[in-house]
Formats: C-alpha cells, sequence, structure tokens
C-alpha cells in the first residue's frame, strides 16, 4: 500500500484507543511512528499494536520523565537494552528549559541519553537497517549532537530532530552531520521555525504531530491527518513547491514500508 501521508512523532502509547487510531489511519493512507516516552508504555504499545501494519513503535526515555525521576536507573538500562534489539527509538534526548531541569537533572539527563544512543548505535536494526532516533532537544541540541557524535549514533543512526528549536549555527551543523527533521504545526506557528523549514533539505523533511495533548484520553487519526494536511499546506507556501510526495517517500525510507 502507498502511504499518502505520514506522522514521524506522535504518541500512541499515550491515547486510549490507540488500535482504533492505528485502524482508522491504516484507511487513511497515514503511516506513524509512535514514540514512546517509557520502556514500559513502548512494551505495552507493542503488545497492542503489534498487528498494525502502517505502524512503526519507538523505545522511548523522554527526557521529561528522566529528569523528574519518573524514569530510575532500571527504566534507564531496560530501554538501552531494548534500543540495542529494537529498530526504532525515541523520544530520547534533553530538555534543558527552566520547567524541566533543576539541581541534577541535566546529569541525570546526559546520563541517559548517552546510555540509550550508545545502545541504539551498538550495530544495525533486526531487519538490517540502521535504527532510526527521534530526538528532542530543547536549548541543548549541540550537546545532544555531541553525544551522538560521540556514541557514533551519527554515522550508524538515522537521526530525526523532533520539532527542532535550536540556534541557526546548531541547524547548520546538524544538516551538515545528515541528520532528519520532523517538522509539526506549532513549529511553522513561529518565525524562526518557519525559516528552518525554508532551509531544511527536501531530500530530510518529514511531518509529525506530537499528538496527542492530553495523556490517557481516546483520539481520532482524522485529527492527525488533518493536522499533517495543514502543515503541508504550510510548508507548500513556505518553501514554494509542494513536498507532499518527498515527505511520504522520506518517511516510507525510514520506516521500512513499502
Amino acid at each position: 500500500m502507498g502511504w499518502r501521508l505520514a506522522d514521524m512523532h506522535c504518541h500512541l502509547d499515550l491515547m486510549s484507543n490507540a488500535r482504533e487510531v492505528a485502524a482508522e489511519a491504516e484507511g487513511l493512507g497515514l503511516a506513524i511512528l509512535a514514540c514512546s516516552v517509557t520502556p514500559e508504555g513502548y512494551l505495552r504499545a507493542r503488545e497492542e499494536l503489534k498487528d498494525a501494519p502502517n505502524v512503526r513503535l519507538a523505545v522511548g526515555a523522554h527526557p521529561w520523565w528522566v529528569a523528574d525521576g519518573r524514569m530510575t536507573d532500571a527504566d534507564v538500562a531496560l530501554a538501552a537494552r531494548l534500543a540495542s534489539r529494537e529498530g526504532f527509538v525515541g523520544e530520547i534526548g534533553m530538555d534543558l528549559s527552566p520547567a524541566h531541569v533543576d539541581l541534577g537533572s541535566e546529569a541525570r539527563q546526559l546520563a541517559s541519553l548517552e546510555r540509550v544512543c550508545a545502545a541504539a548505535a551498538s550495530g544495525p536494526g533486526p531487519d538490517g537497517r540502521p535504527r532510526v532516533l527521534s530526538i528532542h532537544s530543547v536549548r541543548c541540541v549541540g550537546t545532544v549532537l555531541d553525544v551522538l557524535e560521540r556514541t557514533r549514533a551519527l554515522e550508524r543512526c538515522a537521526c530525526v530532530f523532533h520539532w527542532f528549536s535550536g540556534t541557526s549555527d546548531e541547524l547548520h551543523r546538524a544538516v551538515k552531520a545528515g541528520c532528519w527533521f520532523s517538522v509539526n504545526e506549532m513549529m511553522l506557528a513561529t518565525r524562526r521555525g518557519r525559516e528552518y523549514a525554508r532551509q531544511l533539505p527536501e531530500g530530510r523533511l518529514l511531518t509529525e504531530t506530537d499528538l496527542p495533548p492530553t495523556e490517557g484520553k481516546s483520539f481520532s487519526a482524522a485529527n492527525i491527518a488533518a493536522s499533517l494536511e495543514r502543515t503541508l499546506d504550510q510548508l507548500e507556501g513556505i518553501r514554494g513547491r509542494d513536498v507532499r510526495e518527498a515527505c511520504a517517500a522520506n518517511a516510507t525510507e525510514l520506516l521500512g514500508l513499502s
């Protein structure tokens, strides 16, 4: 089946009706990279969505959960073990905004990211393809890129910056390093985000939603598709050409979908 749309960063594990959303998405021609926030969430979603042909599941160690202690050292160790076995890893990264950093949490976030990235870069995914990493990086893109370099994830994995918000110099460094970028409506709501979206290489451009906005409630794949369509419409206006085909092809390549 050809995939018309692709959400390269959403959280089916936070939706109470994930199975129904996945089935509805398949009917809409929508492929999904379902990022989890904890390894336990990943394992639950893996069981629930194991028969969804349009969904790829990613092992998560979200920096917010690491920063505030909801993810313990044992959880990080589990995420790393899973990252060394599975094909997709995310949401991982760091967040040094005031709401998510306090005494000691920066070090915890850094150690978690380093451990998971090293595991992901230890070899190819189970299908022989490079692992795909979906990366959160707020006020710390340089540090995150350093970790990706140090662990060799940059050369061995497909590193996707989700909702990029770094500096222009950091964007240039990430582009030069061969990273991918998933763009959503919230990113395009800012002047800087729109300018970055204009500059991104078409061959590394992806779409995402980062939905749902609220944990534990039911959701609709139609809402996901509508958000992606709005993003694609905005990208066409920003870049002066339709990028739907390119974004779908890029996602299909990373997700290993035919």
